[in-house]
This record gives structure tokens, C-alpha cells and sequence, in this order.
């Protein structure tokens, strides 16, 4: 629809835009694409104990399907384990071991009625994910713990109904609960699904004022059109990119540009959809809609950026993988030489049971998931609140950090940097009040910053008659029956006056002059502050032999003066967001493990394009949904502790997959009592597999010694 329309009203539901057909088309792929995400996620949820949740960045729906998998874990662990205790009270292994006994008529058929609930109900995440893994990526947690449960279940069974031999009901109820605790936890820990699309589509309003004529009518945002004139009221947010065509007012555009200040908008200047008008009405002609607009371009850098993640195998799944290979292989391999050396089938077949099941550790189903749920929760104490773990646990490998400087360097406001009064007569504070007190008047960013710092220094207020606006000039008034001013340096030199050598700066500051009754009595100059966390981060992260870069919407001024100031390696100034993908993948191609923080939509590509996305707190829900990490307090000297409790983190892992499959490592060759002198029984299996799972419990807890040290 690139035509020119004159519309009636009447006409639209007719003659839809092809950005309206572009909307329900997205909307169609973005639904398919969700249910698809979805259904693999659900998948993959069940499939690794390690799983990296890169399926977190998908829309709100998946979030409360994420919500539904954990409440479905919770549910069925707390039905399994009320079921798991009577069975254990029952089994003839555990009474032995503990020194008592319960037996009468019918107690196996109880045993086999309560596991076949417990296997059936509990066990079907993983006998469905043995499914899956099979069609898929090969074995892995989800396949050793089904063959494990299976095998248990079906011998225990046989036993039941004539089978000479011991049943391992106990040892399938007891594997059940702990693999779906496991679960619970790791996905409860790692729960904070993405709506990063969704977030980025509320920006734009629903509804737009199109001006008709002599009327105005509210329309669907999809439905307006190329040249269309709209009218966008004070505060309101712009529904399309456009030109204005009458009137003028401040826009802040910080969201989508990383530019700090509103940007002053008037005949002829361009918006973008989803910025914020200031005080005035405009009006604006349509030029892009549907998926020309500058916002739905971000959104597709955001989705193309995350489909390119790579999805790291979990270090627990690769281990389950190798596990199951074994334990089907030295089961077969068990009962063969049994056989061979002429026992009896129930022994041989009651040694390769023992074998199977031996080798599915519990420890291993909770090596992970503890360490992820102290990390999660002792991180978020820290106020680092991790999204994605995998990226968590790879922020060790960091070697280039870029970071955006608006709201993340800096503070992202327009502040009061000094000021100083040229007369003896009045002080610092007295010019910054009397300043304050005529900009109280005004709502430009620039009078905003001067009133907020006068307020942060509690000075008083004068009272102001007779206050008027200067045009694209400044501001004046009375006070106390003299004439304030407070200009810019356009005014000074159409009225002949120096710019004094005191206001004059090589940094990025925008300067004012306050001038009483026709004389030039001070200045005040505004930037945006960098933050003062921000020159300890740069050296902390230097020290630790990272390269720091920054990406900025910022011009080249204020990126270089805040790059010299921090002692970056590099800056680049007034890049757009599909630049700051492009710096991304430049240092990714020089083979750098890149690390991006950011605040803003404009940061949204990058944080998603980057090995490590960290969005600082006081930026938008965007930014955060799209991260992998979120500071929360916006403190840069986060990131430092981010990297070394990173790598805390994931050595805790590694000791606790070597503790959990070393426990296989000794008691497989016991279990298949081929060693003189030395078969163990399933009783003392269980001895080394609670053991096992206490060390790993207990190191785990040692995580939070590690925190208190980063």
C-alpha cells in the first residue's frame, strides 16, 4: 500500500493496510513459532538436568506454560513421594536394612499397585523423554533414568507374580522422587520465561487519532496507512514512524535511540513509533507502518539474534548419555557371563538388574539443580538475577565487555554537572536557586535537571511573576522585583555577550546562562553523570585482562569525553541497533567471548546477539526480558562479581558431576559381583548411592562460602 489514500472512515475495515496484514501475519508466525518453542522447551525441560532455558526468550505464553510444567513437576513429586513412603516401609530390602519387619498376605500386590502409580504417574516425564531423546539427540538424563526405573519396574513385578529374586520397587519410588525434585528445582530456580517480543510490541499504543478533515477519529494502530496525518497528544506514545507536520515538542526517544536528553521535534523532523511526545501536541504524517517501522525492525533483529544462540549441552546430560551406554552395556554384558559360568537366569538376571539400576545415581539428578537454586538465590542477594544459566556459567570465559552508556556508564538522566556563579555578590547556591526557581516554570529536560538538583541540595524556592518563554532562546521572570534570565549560548551572542572562559568545557556538557537584570552573573552546565561505580568497574574488569568497548546512540563528543574519562580500549558513537549487533558479531568473529550491557530496546539485539547479555535494572522490562543477567541495582561493579561467582559456580558443578558419577565408578564393578569376594548387595548399593548424594548436597551448600569472597 506505498498509494496515497484519502480515507472515509468507513472505508478501513474495507481497505486494510498491508502493515495490518503484515501484523496478523507476524502475529500468525510468532503464535506457530511460540507453540513450536513451547512444545520444545517442554521437551527439553524434561530431557536435560542441565538445560540452558535459551527457550526462555519466546513470548508471555510460553511463560505460563513454563509456570504450568513447574506446578505439573511440584504436583506429582509431592504425590510420589506420599506414595514412595509406604512402599519403603514395605520392601523386604529396606526393612533389612533398617532392622524391622512388616509382612503379611497381599503385601507385594500393595507394593506393585502403589509403584505402578508412582511409575506410571511420577516416572512419565522421563518415559516420555526417553521418547524424545531417542527420536532426537541420542540418549541422555532423561533415557538413563526411564531404563533405570524400567527395568526396576518390570523385574520388581515379575517378582511379585513368581520370579524368584528381591524387587527394587523401593529403589524406582525412591529414584522417582529424587529425579522429580531435581526437576522442580532447577526449573523453579531457573523460572523468569522471556517476553521480551511481547514487551517490545507494547511499546506502540493500541489506538492512533487520525485527523480526517475537520474531525478526528480514533483507529487501530494496524490499520493506518502511508501518509495518513495523526494527531499525538502531550505524553502520549507516537503510533508510527512519521515526519511532523505541525507544531513542536520534546520527544524522549532514550528508549529506542540510547539518546539521554528528549529530542526537540518540529516541522519536518522525523519520529519513531513507540518514543514519548513531551508537553505539546503534534501532528504527524504515517511514512512507515507494519514491518517498515523502526520498532518492528528491532523486534526481528531481537528474533533473529535469538534463534542464532547456540543451545550448549549440559555437562549432566552428556554424563546421563555415557551412563546409559554403560549401564545397558555391563547389564547385557553381566547376565552374559553369568550365564556362561553357568548360574542360574534368576541370579544372572537378578545381577544385571542390580547393574541397571545401580547406575542411574541420585546424586546426579540433584548435582545440578542444587547448585543452580543456591546460585540463583545467592546471586539474587548479590542483585544479579539470572535468566539464562548456561550464560551465567560461561561468564568466566568473558573476554570483550560493551557496554551502552546511557543508564548503564551513566546514569541516564540530564543532570546538573556544576555550576558557579561571576559575582561576588550572590553564591553558587543562590544562582542555582534563583535558576531553579524560574525553571520550575518550564518542563524542558534542561529546567528539570536544574530543579532536580536544587531540590537535592534542599534550597528554597523564590517566587516568579510575570514569567515568560524566549523562543528557542530560554526563559525569563521576576523575582523580588528583578529580572532573571536563563538563556542559552545563542543568546549571549546575539546580544554581544562573551561566553566566559569558565563555562567552556572538552566535555559533554550542554551549558545555560543565568543573567540578572541584563548582566551575566553565572552559568550552569548539565550532562549525563557518569556513574560514580563506573571507573571501579572498568578497573576491576580491566585487571581481570578484559577488553571494555562502549556502544552508544550518543554523539561523538560525549562518547569520546566519557570513553577518556573511564579509560575505555574503544568507543563507537551514534550507532543504530543493528550496529551494535554488527560491533557484536565484529568481536565475536576475533574470537572474543563477548559479554553486552545495556538498558534500553535499542540494546535488545545486542543483548540477545552477545555470548553474555546483562541488562542493567533501571532500564526497560525489554531489555531485561531479553538479557541473560539483570543488575539489579545498575551498579557496573556487579559485573565484576558476576564473572568470579560465575566461575565459583561452575567449578561446584563440575565437582559435584565427578562426585555423582564416581559413585558409579565404584559400585558398578561391586554390583556385578564379578570381583572375588566383593559383590554387594542392592542394600549396600543404596548405602553408597544416600552417600553420594549427601556430599553432593553438602558442596553444594559450600556455594554460598564462595559468594561471601566475590
Amino acid at each position: 500500500m506505498e498509494n496515497h489514500h484519502k480515507h472515509d472512515h468507513s472505508l478501513r475495515k474495507d481497505h486494510h493496510s498491508y502493515a495490518k496484514e503484515d501484523t496478523k501475519e507476524k502475529s500468525e508466525e510468532v503464535k506457530t513459532e511460540l507453540a513450536e518453542t513451547t512444545v520444545h522447551a517442554h521437551d527439553e525441560a524434561h530431557r536435560h538436568t542441565d538445560h540452558t532455558m535459551d527457550e526462555d526468550h519466546t513470548h508471555g505464553g510460553h511463560h505460563d506454560h513454563h509456570a504450568m510444567m513447574i506446578e505439573d513437576f511440584k504436583k506429582r513429586f509431592w504425590i510420589s513421594l506420599v506414595l514412595a513412603i509406604p512402599v519403603l516401609a514395605l520392601s523386604e530390602m529396606i526393612q533389612q536394612w533398617l532392622g524391622f519387619e512388616i509382612d503379611f498376605e497381599g503385601r507385594g500386590y500393595i507394593l506393585f499397585g502403589l509403584s505402578s502409580i508412582i511409575y506410571f504417574y511420577g516416572g512419565w516425564p522421563f518415559l516420555k523423554g526417553l521418547v524424545d531423546e531417542l527420536k532426537t539427540n541420542g540418549p541422555g538424563m532423561m533415557t538413563l533414568i526411564a531404563v533405570a526405573i524400567t527395568v526396576a519396574y518390570v523385574y520388581s513385578s515379575a517378582v511379585v507374580f513368581g520370579l524368584e529374586g528381591m524387587d527394587f520397587f523401593w529403589e524406582l519410588a525412591t529414584l522417582i522422587v529424587v529425579m522429580l525434585l531435581g526437576h522442580w528445582i532447577e526449573m523453579k530456580s531457573v523460572m523468569g520465561a522471556s517476553r521480551a517480543l511481547e514487551l517490545l510490541v507494547q511499546m506502540m499504543p493500541a489506538e492512533a487519532h487520525l485527523v480526517h478533515g475537520d474531525h478526528i477519529m480514533d483507529v487501530k494502530v494496524e490499520e493506518l496507512k502511508k501518509n495518513d496525518i495523526i494527531l499525538i497528544k502531550a505524553h502520549e506514545k507516537i503510533p508510527a514512524d512519521g515526519t511532523v507536520q505541525e507544531g513542536e515538542s520534546y520527544l524522549d526517544e532514550s528508549m529506542l535511540t540510547g539518546e539521554s536528553r528528549p529530542v526537540k521535534k518540529s516541522k519536518g523532523d522525523q519520529v519513531i513509533g513507540g518514543s514519548v511526545n513531551g508537553n505539546q501536541s503534534i501532528r504527524v504524517k504515517v511514512v512507515k507502518t507494519g514491518k517498515e517501522s523502526y520498532l518492528n525492525k528491532v523486534i526481528s533483529l531481537v528474533e533473529e539474534a535469538q534463534k542464532a544462540k547456540s543451545k550448549t549441552q549440559g555437562l549432566a546430560n552428556t554424563a546421563a548419555k555415557w551412563l546409559t551406554y554403560i549401564a545397558i552395556g555391563a547389564g547385557i554384558i553381566t547376565l552374559a557371563v553369568w550365564l556362561m559360568l553357568g548360574r542360574e537366569f534368576d541370579f544372572a538376571l537378578e545381577r544385571m538388574v542390580t547393574v541397571m539400576v545401580i547406575s542411574c545415581p541420585h546424586a546426579l539428578g540433584l548435582a545440578i539443580p542444587l547448585v543452580v537454586a543456591i546460585s540463583t538465590a545467592v546471586s539474587a542477594q548479590k542483585g544479579l538475577l539470572i535468566r539464562n544459566r548456561t550464560a551465567f556459567e560461561n561468564s568466566r570465559k568473558i573476554t570483550a565487555l560493551v557496554f551502552d552508556k546511557t543508564g548503564t556508564l551513566t546514569e541516564g538522566k540530564f543532570g546538573v554537572s556544576r555550576f558557579e556563579s561571576l559575582t561576588n555578590d550572590l553564591s553558587n547556591e543562590e544562582l542555582l536557586a534563583y535558576a531553579a526557581s524560574l525553571e520550575q516554570q518550564s518542563e524542558h529536560p534542561i529546567a528539570q535537571g536544574i530543579v532536580r538538583a536544587a531540590k537535592e541540595k534542599e534550597l528554597s524556592f523564590k517566587k516568579v511573576e510575570h514569567f515568560e518563554s524566549l523562543t528557542a532562546k530560554g526563559i525569563q521572570g521576576e523575582m523580588d522585583g528583578v529580572l532573571w534570565k536563563v538563556v542559552s549560548p545563542g543568546y549571549l551572542k546575539e546580544n554581544h555577550l562573551d561566553i566566559p572562559a569558565e563555562a567552556q568545557s572538552d566535555a559533554a556538557e550542554t551549558v545555560v546562562f543565568v543573567i540578572q537584570n541584563e548582566q551575566l552573573v553565572g552559568f550552569i552546565a548539565l550532562a549525563d553523570k557518569i556513574r560514580e561505580e563506573s571507573s571501579q568497574a572498568i578497573e576491576l574488569l580491566k585487571s581481570k585482562d578484559m577488553k571494555i568497548f562502549m556502544a552508544t546512540g550518543d554523539n561523538e563528543k560525549t562518547a569520546k569525553a566519557v570513553s577518556e574519562k573511564l579509560g575505555l580500549d574503544g568507543y563507537y558513537s551514534e550507532v543504530l541497533p543493528h550496529q551494535k549487533v554488527e560491533i557484536i558479531k565484529e568481536l565475536q568473529g576475533k574470537g572474543h567471548f563477548v559479554a553486552m550491557t545495556g538498558d534500553g530496546v535499542n540494546d535488545a539485539p545486542a543483548l540477545a546477539q552477545a555470548n553474555v547479555g546483562i541488562a542493567v535494572g533501571s532500564g526497560t522490562d525489554v531489555a531485561a526480558e531479553t538479557a541473560d543477567i539483570i543488575l539489579v541495582n545498575s551498579n557496573p561493579k556487579d559485573i565484576a562479581s558476576l564473572i568470579l561467582f560465575g566461575r565459583a559456580t561452575y567449578r561446584k558443578m563440575i565437582q559435584n558431576l565427578v562426585w555423582a558419577t564416581g559413585y558409579n565408578a565404584i559400585a558398578l564393578p561391586l554390583a556385578t559381583g564379578f570381583i572375588p569376594g566383593l559383590m554387594i548387595s542392592p542394600a549396600i548399593g543404596a548405602v553408597f548411592m544416600s552417600l553420594s548424594t549427601v556430599i553432593v548436597a553438602v558442596n553444594a551448600q559450600l556455594l554460598r562460602r564462595s559468594a561471601q569472597q566475590t
